[in-house]
């Protein structure tokens, strides 16, 4: 198995050419021996045993193993010279004279006219960060909270009080969740380690949750999203639900029926924005962050449920106390899940097509009006195409780089999405109606 150049080549020998078919044979299954091989400008690497070292996690960079990674590297990586330093053990050879520079099924004009904006983009500055934009975020977050906590040491602790406190604690679980979001992506400071520290403070402090966690399924999510065993985002496919037309179908021809998936739109309700925070990520990530020894992210969280447990016990008891966080944790989960899931359900859902990046990205996403509260409200999710393009761009900056991705689209006929808040919510409840009724007519007619 090659893990660097050919050792029994001479100093000036010429490095070992490879074609597209040889390498989309080392995709980690299967024969020939496991092999992990990707392809970043048009040189081809081993990722076989590095995966398992690598940074950003093993599984987000395997899923590129037998494809074309140039543009993913490019969206994910800060410092790209730094990184290919650390790459050069695993180089192995490039693409042949005659192959192209990636799939010959992708687009080449489509991948071409991307790479180029990707270019103005940079050249424009608009991957540079605004620190004044995120210190002001971060201000309004503390204030928010010590408003919460203020509320119930000069009101007391009736319902009207203890009602508002929770919903000011509420928001700034949501509003801490969109901005660890912007530290996670590496999109606030120019240096990755000053992101990953304040990552931690934001995500460990304020809202009790491992970073470690979320660097694990994010960068999945983002590398491949809606793709159906690479995308963590729809695992809940199909223990919970039925999720895109296609993969419904299947379900129904297989006659597997985990739940009635033609009520699924119903008993999302249920199971969905309520339960997921308070019932499901409120112990798995203390799980995930003891099973995987992330000792750092767990005393970074402890100290988020020691800060709360202190200012608030001697205000409500050790019964309020619990009320208050069950509480808080609910309205964070509805809010999380209505705005994440209102720009994925309801797109394409399906196996990993090995697609180019723009298109991967505007199959699986689509964006929410801007509007000052929209902004707020979603963290600027609302542009998620935006944000999908380009990861690490700081929020502030989507709605400037908006035009230029509408007018891509509208040369290569790809479809881009946008719609009203609410109608983003209720195309949620349809898609999910629409495929559960797939895989019924399926289940019971196939």
């Amino acid at each position: 198995m090659y893990l660097g150049p050919d050792p029994g080549a001479g100093a000036g020998s010429s490095p070992r050419r490879f074609t597209w078919e040889e390498i989309g044979l080392r995709t980690g299954r299967g024969h020939p021996q496991q092999e992990r091989w990707l392809v970043i400008d048009r040189k081809v690497y081993d990722i076989s045993q590095f995966y398992r070292r690598h940074p950003g996690g093993a599984r987000v960079i395997s899923h590129y193993a037998g494809q074309d990674a140039t543009d993913p590297f490019t969206a994910f990586h800060l410092d790209k010279a730094l990184v290919r330093k650390y790459m050069s053990s695993l180089l192995i050879g490039e693409l042949a004279s005659d192959q192209p520079s990636f799939e010959p099924s992708k687009n080449k004009l489509l991948v071409e006219d991307f790479r180029e904006l990707r270019t103005t983009v940079e050249r424009m500055g608009l991957l540079n960060p605004n620190h004044l934009f995120f210190f002001l975020l971060l201000l309004h977050i503390l204030l928010l909270d010590a408003a919460a906590w203020l509320t119930i040491w000069y009101f007391g602790s009736s319902f009207l009080p203890f009602l508002f406190s929770a919903l000011l604690l509420g928001t700034v679980q949501a509003q801490a969740g969109w901005l660890q979001h912007d530290f996670g992506h590496l999109s606030v400071f120019s240096k990755s380690k000053w992101n990953h520290l304040v990552h931690k403070f934001v995500i460990g402090h304020l809202k009790g949750a491992p970073a470690s966690w979320w660097n694990h399924l994010h960068f999945q999510h983002h590398a491949k999203p809606n793709c159906f065993r690479k995308d963590p985002d729809v695992n809940m496919h199909p223990l919970f639900f039925a999720l895109g037309k296609t993969l419904s179908v299947e379900l129904g021809m297989k006659k597997k029926k985990f739940m009635p998936y033609n009520h699924q739109h119903k008993y999302f309700f249920i199971i969905g924005p309520p339960a997921l925070v308070p019932l499901y990520f409120q112990w798995y990530i203390f799980y995930f962050a003891v099973q995987r020894r992330q000792w750092v992210d767990l005393v970074w969280m402890l100290t988020f449920y020691i800060r709360f447990f202190l200012t608030y016990l001697p205000l409500l008891g050790a019964k309020g106390l619990l009320g208050l966080f069950l509480l808080v944790r609910l309205i964070e989960s509805n809010w999380f899940v209505w705005v994440t899931q209102m720009n994925h359900i309801p797109m394409h859902i399906d196996y990993d097509k090995n697609v180019d990046w723009f298109s991967t990205q505007l199959q699986a996403t689509c964006n929410v009006h801007q509007s000052l509260f929209n902004d707020w409200f979603s963290g600027h999710l609302n542009f998620q195409i935006e944000h999908h393009l380009f990861p690490t761009m700081p929020r502030h900056n989507y709605w400037k780089v908006a035009p230029l991705v509408k007018s891509l689209c509208a040369k290569h006929g790809v479809e881009y999405q946008s719609k009203p808040l609410f109608t983003a919510f209720a195309d949620i409840v349809h898609s999910l109606k629409d495929s559960g009724e797939l895989w019924l007519n399926a289940y019971l007619h196939k």
